[in-house]
């Protein structure tokens, strides 16, 4: 049999990953916080790009060269009832310089008159703390840095345990408990035998395992671990200089006369054109070189792109914010208990667009809604099926969950199986199983860690 060789043409689509495409998904999956950054970063790296001031900004992108559709296309309408969020409150938090753990603990110990051998110690000992106020080296390792003697080293750490905050250089959560009862009351031996030699008993409220242990009355261990429980476990937290994080939203949801109108926060994001430099420059006709031409074509090309970019990534936000709407209705009227299951087909087919770019544009968005501030992911919800065979939120079901334990009677805490049996009064037929999971989904311990004990 002979082999021949021949050439033959295919046509096949396939979809190319340029650069430019990998900058629009890029933005269309940023939080907001993000893409200001990114807009601030193109505006110092691209000259063809200039701010618009706020009282001229406008649409600007009627006069941009036509660019292929990156995402499944669809034609915006001008018509369309999309405002901007004008007025957004912006809140500014205006603090006085913190003082830190490090700067809080040096300051006591040099009120003991220390030595500066016993300086050099506790400022090796504030240094080694941990946000929570723990200390991460060991009593050799502080020796070997201070090239003292070990036994110096533990007298200064002894010291600087009793300062405040209480528990503070601690090298674990047991000594911690063990040094804030030592100083609230010296004399309750009871709670430090409980920390010390039954932690993992309290852990489980197992009191009367501890009370036959101590040989004690379960009213008396009762009242130590009342006192346990008003200790902190993190001594240092008061004093973290973490930066709070802020939500800001990217649409707000609000009802106008009975109707819902969806408004887009454009406040705080510079607003951008080209600038009218490059274009002069390119119309002047002026005789530059290849490479020069090159250059303002490049920096223009990626400043149209750009701007496009961000008004297709603020089109697409508000379609599917519509589309939320329109399946969400009964949650934007009344409120999480009339969520409905919806995944993310469901929009993705209403609006024609692909659900992965459903998914980039849900995620890490925020709405403010009529009932609170919540991210787009959190209005996509699976169902169980009702005794009736209707289907309901998965969202839904966890919300009743979280209302049956918030009822139940502390001393006699209602178990999975219980609850399931509750629900079941209320159409909502599931196993215990699938009530541990959504329990465990709330972070809410099983009933043998909330039963609480009658003094």
């Amino acid at each position: 049999m002979d082999i021949v060789q021949r050439l033959t043409q295919i046509q096949t689509l396939k979809l190319v990953m340029t650069p430019q495409l990998q900058q629009a998904i890029k933005l269309l999956q940023l939080s907001r916080m993000e893409l200001s950054e990114t807009i601030q970063q193109e505006l110092a790296e691209n000259p063809a790009l200039e701010e618009t001031p706020e009282s001229e900004a406008e649409d600007r992108i009627d006069d941009l060269s036509d660019l292929h559709e990156y995402l499944n296309p669809y034609e915006y309408s001008k018509g369309t009832r999309e405002t901007e969020a004008k007025e957004f409150t912006s809140f500014e938090t205006y603090t006085a310089s913190k003082e830190s753990l490090t700067d809080h603990l040096l300051r006591q110990l040099l009120m003991t008159s220390p030595t500066g051998e016993e300086e050099k110690i506790g400022s090796l000992i504030a240094g080694s703390l941990n946000r929570n106020g723990y200390l991460q080296v060991s009593v050799d390792e502080i020796a070997g840095m201070s090239k003292c003697e070990p036994q110096k080293a533990a007298q200064v750490l002894s010291l600087m345990q009793t300062f405040d905050p209480p528990g503070v250089c601690a090298r674990d959560l047991k000594e911690c408990l063990l040094l804030q009862i030592a100083q609230l009351d010296p004399q309750d031996s009871l709670a430090g035998e409980i920390v010390a030699h039954h932690l993992k008993d309290l852990e489980k409220k197992d009191y009367r395992s501890i009370a036959k242990a101590l040989k004690v009355r379960l009213d008396d261990v009762i009242s130590a671990v009342n006192i346990i429980q008003s200790l902190e476990p993190r001594p240092g937290r008061q004093f973290s200089d973490e930066p709070p994080q802020y939500i800001v939203p990217e649409i707000f949801v609000s009802k106008i006369k009975n109707e819902f109108v969806i408004s887009l926060n454009n406040s705080g994001l510079p607003h951008l054109r080209i600038s009218s430099f490059f274009k002069e420059a390119l119309k002047s006709g002026k005789k530059i070189s290849k490479e020069e031409n090159d250059f303002l074509r490049e920096k223009l090309s990626s400043a149209e792109f750009l701007i496009k970019s961000i008004d297709q990534r603020r089109k697409t936000l508000y379609r599917v914010m519509e589309s939320i709407l329109k399946f969400q209705g009964g949650f934007f009227e009344n409120g999480s208990s009339h969520l409905k299951p919806m995944v993310l087909r469901d929009v993705a087919d209403d609006i024609e667009m692909s659900e992965s770019t459903i998914s980039r544009v849900t995620t890490n968005k925020y709405a403010h809604t009529p009932h609170g501030i919540f991210e787009l992911k959190y209005f996509f919800t699976s169902y169980v099926k009702s005794s009736q065979g209707e289907a309901i939120s998965s969202t839904v079901v966890q919300e009743k969950i979280k209302q049956i334990i918030s009822a139940e009677d502390p001393y006699k805490p209602l178990s999975d199986d219980r609850i399931a049996k509750v629900l079941k009064t209320l159409n909502i037929d599931i196993a215990r199983r699938t009530v541990a999971k959504y329990r465990e989904n709330l972070r809410i311990p099983s009933s043998s860690r909330r039963k609480q004990f009658r003094p």
